[in-house]
């Protein structure tokens, strides 16, 4: 049997039903799919717009990227890696012959946040994604005219490489990783990860699960990794993943420039997410005990 959330009335924690209400008209104006919210560990309001329904496994584009950093989270709990491990020490068959001194420098730690180094991203071309080592290959030999851990640049094939390492120190792709770890205990039995053509999960992308799904991993960063009694995630994992780790710009009203966690956007609210294109999103709000999580197809998510 699924596990669920507890339900609750918007005002038994606090919210007035008319502003969810409120909430809800403005996104049936949006292409909006689902929209759960939680007070309290509670769900207070969640809605589907046809044809999508409670149980679809939605695609999280981006937002897989915060899914993948948990991974990596719970792999460095385990004493598997650090976050000073160095990339080269992962894929030695696949280095360049003369990697620069940037590249030697690049580190777990500079992938998590996006500060790779690089001024472009390292896609492979035409052919190469269909290469047994196309997209690992491809990072590597990418230049890195920056010195990592100083410029954000977002950088999908960073997290990439994250699932990668993932997969060869523990012998299991990402989400047969998490399973035990995560998705079991979270009572998430719907998931699936797209894969590269060297049977990698993408990591930065590709992750399909359900609404409530998504706002089960919302609650238990919000709990600081506790689920049910049992601590699921280091919290000094969570606090480091959540806060800013680098600079993304100047701030302000623009929710992409208030720095950058491993693979969460910090907000202009004091509040953390994980964000997808076309409006997946996990937002967790400590100072209000809330989360939301919304699936959507719209172009403008600001």
């Amino acid at each position: 049997m699924v596990k669920t959330l507890p339900r609750a009335t918007p005002e038994s924690v606090g919210i007035p039903s008319g502003a969810l209400i409120k909430l809800y008209e403005a996104l049936e104006k949006q292409e909006v799919h689902s929209c759960m919210v939680l007070r309290h560990g509670k769900v207070v309001s969640e809605g589907w717009w046809g044809p999508f329904n409670s149980s679809d496994p939605h695609i999280l584009f981006s937002l897989s990227k915060s899914f993948c950093s948990t991974a990596v989270g719970l792999a460095v709990g385990e004493g598997r890696l650090t976050l000073d491990d160095r990339l080269l020490d992962f894929f030695p068959d696949l280095n360049p012959k003369e990697p620069s001194e940037n590249l030697k420098q690049m580190r777990v730690r500079d992938l998590l946040t996006m500060s790779c180094g690089h001024e472009t991203e390292a896609w492979p071309r035409g052919a190469d994604w269909g290469e047994g080592d196309g997209l690992r290959k491809s990072f590597l030999a990418h230049p890195v005219p920056h010195q990592p851990g100083k410029k954000f640049f977002y950088n999908s094939l960073a997290t990439y490489m994250c699932s990668a390492i993932v997969q060869k120190l523990t012998g299991m792709k990402v989400t047969q990783y998490l399973k035990p770890r995560l998705f079991e205990p979270l009572g998430i039995e719907s998931h699936r990860w797209e894969t590269s053509p060297e049977d990698i999960e993408f990591g930065g992308w590709g992750l399909h699960i359900a609404t409530e799904s998504i706002a089960k991993f919302g609650q238990l960063l919000l709990q600081d990794g506790w689920w049910e009694g049992k601590r699921l995630i280091p919290a000094t994992w969570i606090a480091q993943a959540s806060s800013k780790q680098v600079s993304n710009g100047d701030g302000g009203t623009n929710d992409w420039g208030h720095g950058y966690g491993f693979q969460f956007w910090r907000c202009q609210t004091d509040c953390f997410r994980g964000d997808g294109a076309f409006g997946q999103l996990c937002v967790v709000i400590p100072r209000l005990d809330m989360v939301v999580a919304v699936t959507a197809c719209v172009d403008d998510i600001g």
